[in-house]
Parts: C-alpha cells; sequence; structure tokens
C-alpha cells in the first residue's frame, strides 16, 4: 500500500508529515527555523508585507536554518476605491475612536489616503529572490501567471481550501499540494471568499475532498494529539498542519498577558470574528467584539485590519487583553510553554503509521 505521508514528505524534502501553521503576530523566524530544524516543516507567516518586509523575515529564518521552509501570504481581492468605500471607513474611523476613547484608550487611526497595500506579486519576487521553495498562500488562488513563474523557479504551491469547490479550483490550476482547512481552525479562514465562507466541519470537508481530487492533502482544523492526527490520516491526509498548539510555545510573539488570557479561554469564548480585519478567523471573543462584531461597522479586507491595527497596538502596549486579537482553535487544551522543538517532539513521536 502506497504511504501518501511519505510522497508528501519526499516532495518537501522534510523527515514528517508535520506543519508548522504560518500565524501572523504569533510565528516568528525563530518558530519557523526551529520546526524546520526537528525534520518537520516550518512556515514563515508573511501576510501581506512588502517586499523589504519580506525579504527581511526570509533572512532571519536563512540565518537560523539551512533546512527547506515555507512563506506563507494572503491572496486578498483589493476592493475597488469608490467615494461609497471612503465614506464607509470614514464612519467606521470615528465609531472605533469613539469606542476606544469610551474605554480608555487613546489612538489615532489612519486617514484613508495613508494607507499602503501590498501586491502579492512583490511579494513573490522576494521569495523568489531569496530562494524560498515552497509558497503556501490562504483567501484564493494564485493566477495562472504568477503559477507559471513560481513553478519555473522549482517553488512547491501548497493552496488552502475550505470546500470541495475550492479544491477542485486549486486542483484545476495545478496546485502541487491542497492544505484543507475545517471551520475548527483557529485564526483566519482560508476561502476564497470573505462573506458567507464555507462553515463545513474538518473531517466531513477532508473526507469529501478526498473523494473529489487526487492532490496530496494536508489537513488542519482540530489537530494538537497523535489521535487527532489518526483521525486525520484515517480520513485520507498525507500531512497535518497544526498551529494553535503553539501559542504558548517559547518562540511565539505573544507577550505573557496573552498567553496567560489564552490559558483561561472556555470553549464558549471562541467564536469566529469579522471585526478586527473584515475576514471572519476563530479567535477569543472579548469587550471588542461584543462592541464592533454586530455593529454594521466593518469594512473589507484588508482596510477594516489597517484601520484598527493602531488600536490593536496601542491595546498590547496596555496589555488590555480586550481590545486585541487572540487567535484560536475550537480544541482548547493545556498549551504548552515548552520550546517549539520539544513540541514537535512529542508530535513525532505519536505520528500514525
Amino acid at each position: 500500500m502506497r504511504n501518501i505521508s511519505a510522497d508528501l514528505t519526499h516532495r518537501l524534502s522534510i523527515e514528517y508529515p508535520v506543519i508548522q501553521a504560518p500565524m501572523f503576530g504569533v510565528s516568528t523566524p525563530e518558530m519557523t527555523a526551529t520546526a524546520s530544524n526537528t525534520g518537520a516543516l516550518g512556515s514563515l507567516a508573511l501576510a501581506d508585507l512588502t517586499y523589504n518586509q519580506c525579504a527581511e523575515l526570509i533572512r532571519k529564518t536563512r540565518q537560523l536554518t539551512s533546512r527547506p521552509f515555507a512563506a506563507n501570504i494572503f491572496l486578498h481581492t483589493l476592493p475597488a476605491i469608490t467615494a461609497e468605500l471612503k465614506d464607509r471607513y470614514q464612519r467606521t474611523k470615528a465609531f472605533l475612536e469613539q469606542l476606544a476613547k469610551e474605554n480608555g484608550i487613546n489612538v489615532s487611526l489612519p486617514e484613508f489616503d495613508t494607507i499602503q497595500l501590498t501586491d502579492y506579486k512583490d511579494q513573490l519576487d522576494a521569495i523568489v529572490e531569496y530562494g524560498v521553495k515552497i509558497l503556501s498562500f490562504t483567501f484564493g488562488n494564485l493566477d495562472p501567471e504568477s503559477i507559471r513563474f513560481l513553478k519555473s523557479k522549482q517553488v512547491v504551491l501548497i493552496g488552502t481550501c475550505t470546500s470541495v469547490t475550492e479544491a477542485l479550483q486549486l486542483e484545476a490550476s495545478g496546485i502541487d499540494i491542497i492544505c484543507v482547512q475545517g471551520i475548527e481552525a483557529g485564526g483566519h479562514r482560508g476561502s476564497f471568499t470573505e462573506r458567507n465562507i464555507p462553515e463545513i466541519g474538518g473531517l466531513s470537508l477532508l473526507a469529501t475532498v478526498r473523494d473529489a481530487v487526487k492532490t496530496p492533502l494536508i489537513y488542519a482544523g482540530g489537530l494538537y494529539n497523535g489521535a487527532t492526527m489518526h483521525a486525520a490520516k484515517a480520513l485520507g491526509a498525507a500531512g497535518f498542519q497544526l498551529g494553535s498548539i503553539f501559542l504558548c510555545a517559547q518562540e511565539s510573539a505573544l507577550e505573557e498577558f496573552e498567553k496567560q488570557r489564552l490559558l483561561k479561554a472556555t470553549e464558549n469564548e471562541i467564536m469566529l470574528i469579522s471585526s478586527y480585519t473584515g475576514r471572519y478567523a476563530r479567535g477569543i471573543a472579548n469587550h471588542y467584539v461584543q462592541l464592533a462584531e454586530n455593529s454594521g461597522m466593518t469594512l473589507p479586507y484588508p482596510y477594516q485590519n489597517k484601520l484598527t491595527r493602531a488600536l490593536r497596538d496601542v491595546a498590547k502596549q496596555q496589555k488590555n487583553a480586550e481590545f486585541i486579537n487572540l487567535w484560536a482553535g475550537q480544541s482548547l487544551h493545556t498549551y504548552s510553554r515548552d520550546s517549539t522543538a520539544s513540541i514537535i517532539g512529542s508530535l513525532i513521536s505519536q505520528l500514525p503509521h
């Protein structure tokens, strides 16, 4: 019987079919490199950073490991700049500034014309120039020209799906590996759309995607130990992507007060939230979410994300967990405070055979 995990590890030039999920704001070059140095696949979260920012993070990671790691980027469609969008921006800005003032947060939010947006093709240039050979992406699919360009540079492409329809689109365009993201997963939904996102449980999704495509599959969503990885393998996963398990790791970028809040989280607090970034992401509900989530004051991504960034930054400086985003998946457990290497070592010892 063919070993699908061995096929995947060979394709990615790694030893074990464990992938440290890209978590922008949490994962660091140190976490990425440490994951790769264990023989797993580290992922460097680049989100929608500029070319120079991407290059700097790739260089830092390269200094810490000679092994393969994946770069991860967001493929969002920029909304058309219209008078209506600008008006919505001003109203949302005023709403958030008043909300901040009422809650003791002194912040100046950016004006519309100062917002700087990144074209993901600039990120691709940095990824290729600095020799990254694995690219994962979310929020959609690469354009055909970019796929041809990356394949000509021998870059392995990992797309993210949250439905069978999205998986079929990725396979039809020649994407090498598909990451199936269940609704349980922490952080941003990888859906191709911002609104009316697929809300499909991970195991149901994995089984139906496996029946629909021939492309190798990585599964993400709710994994945190050997039993959950065994379940994913039984339904066709060749690799296992875990994120929340690393939130409190030594290499995590989260501060101590954020880790303490995660350790106290309960299952009824974990929900899908769009009011921080304009796209749905799973995390911990707090006072900000109670005030903003159903206010009607949520702009399209990335404008909502850019607008709330300053508010979140000031709240973080104040160690105010009620106004920062803390992403986490549905599988709550005792988050390890150990190193990324120790956490992955434990996962490797529990891998299904």
